[in-house]
């Protein structure tokens, strides 16, 4: 069952960074709601998809609306959520309803829909690539492109668009790239000093040619990073690792498009480790209509 917890103090975080962006600060103001609507009007609300796709970030609603109501010293809304994370959408689909104070409600919009909006398409584009690869026996996987500070939520995302985490960070994951194996002298030796200095740590090689999977394999390692190679090499190599009887994972990494997918997955690749998850996908756009 693909892990769902919600990242609470990573969101509350955000929240409190978001709405002092917004409001110039901790005793902030919205100019436009203050002058306009008073404070005693009370208004019904709902979060609509304005176009189809899968649903991440739907406890940050509440918590967006939380905090404003706290910074304003007014009653917080009623929030129902309408729809759960990792749920698909269709376009006019009511997401949550919001009853209670009018001002809360539009100063926490824009902050409250820049999460959720974002979430939602990174989940909306990863259910893309699950989509791709199912039966093929793969999984996409997401990377540490992620927008500094949203890791956490980011990664969430992918999870409820039915994708996996790969490491979340420098901490978890020893991962030998082509810069680590150049400053060490060597793939063998970069590897040996990881294992060495971190024993705990899993360690993961990125490989470029098949000569250099299957030395890493000899000097132990258990989990290759196929970076940028074609097909046919990819292929090669899969063949060449599985030939060896040991039990190695095997992901392919670097400029991978959704066209080319589930050919890329037939090799025999575990995985497919995909950056754009994070970096790339565009917002699932949602809106807050007053009714």
């Amino acid at each position: 069952m693909t892990d769902l917890r919600f990242p609470r103090e990573a969101a509350l975080d955000l929240v409190h960074l978001a709405l002092d962006e917004d409001l110039g600060g901790p005793g902030g103001v919205d100019v436009t709601t203050d002058a306009t609507i008073p404070p005693e009007q009370v208004s019904t609300a709902q979060v609509v998809a304005r176009a189809d796709g899968v649903l991440a970030g739907i406890p940050v609603v509440a918590m967006v609306f939380d905090e404003v109501a706290r910074r304003l010293g007014a009653a917080p809304l009623e929030v129902e959520p309408r729809r759960v994370d990792g749920e698909e959408l269709t376009r006019g689909d009511v997401v949550a309803t919001l009853r209670g104070s009018t001002q809360v409600a539009l100063v926490g919009e824009r902050t409250m829909l820049n999460i959720l909006c974002r979430l939602s398409g990174i989940a909306t584009h990863t259910r893309e690539w699950a989509r791709r690869l199912d039966g093929t026996g793969a999984t996409v996987l997401d990377t540490r492109k992620t927008t500094p500070g949203l890791r956490a939520l980011e990664k969430y995302a992918v999870r409820a668009g039915g994708g996996t985490n790969k490491r979340m960070g420098l901490f978890d994951v020893a991962m030998i790239k082509d810069n680590h194996k150049l400053a060490a002298g060597s793939l063998s030796a970069a590897y040996a000093a990881a294992l060495a200095r971190y024993p705990d740590v899993p360690v993961q090689v990125e490989v470029t040619t098949c000569e250099e999977a299957l030395e890493a394999v000899a000097v132990g390692a258990r989990f290759l990073l196929c970076d940028n190679m074609s097909l046919e090499l990819l292929r090669r190599t899969v063949e060449a690792v599985r030939a060896t009887g040991e039990t190695v994972e095997l992901e392919a990494t670097g400029g991978l498009t959704l066209e080319v997918a589930r050919d890329y997955a037939l090799t025999g690749v575990d995985y497919l480790s995909v950056g754009g998850l994070t970096h790339s996908s565009p917002i699932l756009d949602l809106a807050l209509d007053l009714v």
